[in-house]
């Protein structure tokens, strides 16, 4: 799998890639790999505040239940809600069709202390 060069990472395996102001967050191809069948989302809401680092919701699967943590601070303003009816789309195209929230960023700074794809990928040993 490669990984998006523009989009930035946490050691918790979220995915963001940040335009003009608002993020777009999702998992990881490792981290849906690790998990297995992905079979339930759970998510915030539109208008809800997240925190860089506190969990803002959780994805199941057959192995085990995974909180997602935030890689920036913001409100959310985007939730796909293609996941509630279809969660294997995190499975099938982590890095697009799967993402899970976009935020609009109260502190855009966040962004540039995350990994690198490059980062990342040594991270998980690819």
């Amino acid at each position: 799998m490669a990984y998006p060069e523009n989009f930035r990472y946490t050691k918790e395996h979220e995915w963001v890639l940040e335009e003009a102001g608002t993020a777009t967050i999702g998992i990881t191809d490792h981290a849906q790999s690790e998990l297995g069948d992905i079979v339930y989302v759970d998510l915030p809401k539109a208008g809800d505040k997240i925190t860089q680092g506190a969990s803002f919701g959780s994805v199941e699967s057959v192995k085990a239940v995974s909180d997602i943590f935030a890689p920036c601070t913001g409100e959310v303003v985007a939730v796909n809600d293609t996941l509630t009816s279809a969660p294997e789309t995190l499975n099938q195209d982590p890095h697009a069709a799967g993402w899970l929230v976009k935020v609009k960023l109260s502190a855009p700074e966040e962004i540039g202390k995350l990994l690198t794809a490059a980062d990342y990928q040594q991270y998980i040993g690819s």
